[in-house]
């Protein structure tokens, strides 16, 4: 019989080659550049020594992030799903002795921002409540220039090394070969990625925490993540932390809500920053920085250059400087909220960059980002981009160029042009980078100062309240709940032992697993991986045991404030006017939102025959869109008894801790819902009174909804 000449086939065995062609199979192949180089080490961006700088001339890291970047058109790889709003900043005090940014000296500037919020892992067109990371990026449009504080309301991220961003979002993103899951994290690919790399198990604990599933992204804290640097007028540098502040405090939903916020409004967190803006409820955060004299560069049990680690406020602590009050909302989406460009390398004299390995490569990624997304060069020149300073310089042309230049000269040094545009002297406000000395070989090495990869996981879990303790393994046994792969849970489960043993056992015997005695190592070949990318992980014992600021429960920016949220009234005709009024009149004069829910739109007649305004009927109402519940009075209210969705309504606000009130007839209706809720009393966080207008009433239920939540009853449920 006649062999298939393979090396020159026909018919179907040339149809099936042509098919195949552009097929790849990695299995036992070394990694290669897209010139086929094979890599040595695919973990460590090039580096002037092991803490310097990274280099221009790493083609491997530049090849990768510009891959990279470039994989999506027109749609942002990450932090597709945004939102975002025009506001401004004032200073409280002028930071003149560090930094020689102007706009943060000057405390009578009132300096223009526009910022965006967004989801990191979802498409435009996710939802608002998946649990994730939240961008928090601010465009400052000062007199020097534009600078962009480019963070997330996390302040430590998931990898230590530019060098693995793509490898990062590549897992956590839908998987490639049938698109799902959408905006989720809780998948093979993404615990593949995580127990093989130590590194993230810091921030593991904050994406598992309630922070990852805010309650609105007015109320959420925002970093700048990496450590940056303050240069004063005598070029004396400190290094320094950057952190926003909410007014109205922390607060978050639990996971059942998000889900279920996330069927009945994919748009809540969108919807709600436009309408408090819309109604003059302005958000605003307070501007904080922990600065850091150069010389205690090396006084801590961490790295200040390693973004996988934060600096404690009791250490360091935050001094709140000014404030960011976002006060009118983008006139087209797509015109600025869409077209909006961030960039951590756009700064200002004043403020200059760390050698954090993951914020270099950040430098050189976003400008590459923007080439793809926008199209151009001249993204800078889109509205919403474009700087308020005057902009001069010898560029031309390019796709999409607006701005007409005029006369012949198009560089620089020249004399047919006056020598114009000049160069600025430093006295002028001519930007000049830090002079850091740099004396080191070229490696692809990590310090082992950022070999710690658990002391501050283990912190931030300590620094929990038992609720959110609870949440955290809650959070981890959904999302290790949906990895099918059984060695991929196993490893994850040896991390989290480094981290806290009791977790770790807890979030197994959820599993019905059990904690392995000994972490398995990453497969890796090549002299590269043995040099660097199995450096054993560390744990350096912390000055601190915990730390309340990590709390959400116990922070500072906890706020007992009631302003924007907002308050369901369980109606229908009949209802008594006077109880609905009483309550409404208190609640709004403490800056709250009640919302008419009845069996139908349109109006309602009182008891008292007064007509009442309908805002939702019951069958788009739902308790997760609300922050509290009042029944009122009124022989008419007892005809909920006959709809379904009312007792739904309460049971979920039961559920999901929320502060429940009800008084003459409406206490009646506590009585038909799962739990019983009207055996309940305020100490559980259900107030109810069997008369009308009892004295004090409102002002009671006012107070305890100040608390946000009744975290206790999660007992009881």
């Amino acid at each position: 019989m006649k062999k298939t000449d393979k090396t020159n086939p026909t018919g179907s065995d040339a149809k099936q080659q042509d098919l195949n062609l552009n097929k790849s199979d990695a299995s036992d192949q070394f990694l290669t550049t897209n010139q086929g180089v094979k890599i040595n080490d695919n973990n460590n961006s090039l580096k002037a020594g092991e803490r310097g700088p990274s280099l221009l001339e790493d083609f491997i890291l530049r090849e990768k992030i510009t891959h990279f970047d470039h994989e999506r058109i027109p749609e942002r790889i990450v932090h597709a799903r945004g939102s975002a709003a025009h506001g401004y900043f004032e200073l409280y005090k002028s930071l003149e002795q560090y930094t020689k940014a102007e706009f943060l000296n000057d405390t009578s500037i009132k300096t223009p921002v526009f910022v965006r919020f967004s989801t990191v892992a979802g498409s435009r067109g996710s939802t608002d409540l998946a649990r994730d990371v939240r961008g928090f990026s601010v465009k400052f449009y000062t007199q020097q220039g534009n600078y962009d504080l480019v963070g997330n309301n996390m302040p430590v991220f998931f990898i230590q090394d530019a060098m693995k961003f793509p490898d990062l979002i590549h897992a956590v993103k839908p998987e490639p070969h049938n698109e799902m899951p959408q905006a989720a994290s809780a998948h093979d690919t993404f615990w593949d990625f995580i127990s093989l790399m130590p590194e993230s198990m810091h921030m593991i604990m904050w994406a598992m925490s309630d922070r990852a599933i805010p309650r609105s992204l007015r109320m959420m804290e925002g970093f700048g993540v990496h450590t940056f640097r303050f240069i004063n007028s005598n070029n004396e540098s400190h290094f320094v932390k950057f952190h926003w502040k909410p007014k109205l405090g922390t607060h978050a939903v639990v996971w059942d809500e998000a889900q279920k916020i996330s069927g009945k409004n994919s748009d809540f967190h969108r919807q709600d920053l436009w309408e408090a803006i819309e109604t003059g409820n302005f958000p605003e955060w307070e501007l904080g920085v922990q600065i850091i004299p150069e010389a205690d560069e090396h006084n801590f049990e961490f790295d200040l250059l390693d973004p996988t680690k934060l600096v404690p406020e009791e250490l360091v602590p935050v001094t709140i400087i000014g404030r960011m009050v976002l006060d009118k909302n983008p006139d087209n989406f797509f015109a600025e909220t869409e077209q909006v460009a961030f960039h951590p390398g756009h700064v200002v004299p004043g403020i200059d960059f760390t050698n954090d390995p993951l914020l270099q490569g950040r430098l050189f990624s976003y400008t590459d980002t923007q080439l793809s997304r926008l199209g151009s060069p001249n993204f800078h020149e889109i509205p919403i981009n474009r700087t308020v300073a005057p902009m001069h310089n010898n560029q031309r042309d390019g796709h999409m160029r607006q701005e007409v230049n005029t006369g012949r000269v198009a560089y620089h040094p020249n004399s047919l042009g006056g020598g114009c545009p000049f160069q600025a002297k430093i006295d002028e406000g001519g930007f000049v980078s830090f002079n850091e000395r740099i004396d080191a070989q070229k490696v692809r090495e990590r310090s082992t100062s950022f070999a710690d990869h658990f002391s501050q996981a283990t912190l931030f879990y300590n620094s929990q309240t038992p609720v959110e303790q609870n949440h955290i393994i809650k959070a981890l046994r959904f999302e290790l709940g949906k990895v099918e792969t059984t060695a991929i849970r196993e490893r994850t489960l040896g991390l989290l032992s480094k981290v806290d043993k009791t977790l770790a056992e807890k979030v197994a015997k959820g599993l019905g697993s059990t904690v392995p005695s000994t972490l398995e190592k990453p497969i890796n070949h090549g002299v590269g991986a043995d040099a660097n990318d199995n450096q054993e992980p560390t744990t350096v014992k912390q000055s601190l045991e915990s730390s309340d600021a990590l709390s959400m429960l116990k922070n500072k920016t906890l706020s007992n404030t009631i302003a924007t949220r907002q308050v369901a009234f369980l109606c229908a005709d009949g209802v008594s006017a006077a109880s609905v009024n009483a309550m409404k009149t208190a609640l709004e004069a403490a800056g709250a939102q009640a919302k008419i829910v009845a069996p139908h739109l349109g109006t309602i007649t009182a008891e008292e025959g007064d007509t009442i305004v309908v805002d939702q009927s019951y069958q788009i109402a739902a308790s997760v869109l609300f922050d509290a519940v009042f029944v009122p009075a009124g022989e008419g209210i007892l005809t909920l008894m006959d709809i379904p969705e009312v007792p739904e309504f309460i049971n979920d606000s039961f559920k999901h801790c929320k502060f429940i009130a009800a008084e003459g007839e409406g206490t009646d209706i506590l009585s038909i819902t799962n739990a019983k809720v009207k055996d309940h009393n305020a100490d559980e966080g259900v107030l109810t009174s069997e008369k009308k207008g009892e004295k004090n009433f409102a002002g009671t239920f006012i107070k305890m909804m100040g608390k946000h939540r009744f975290w206790e009853r999660e007992k009881l449920v």
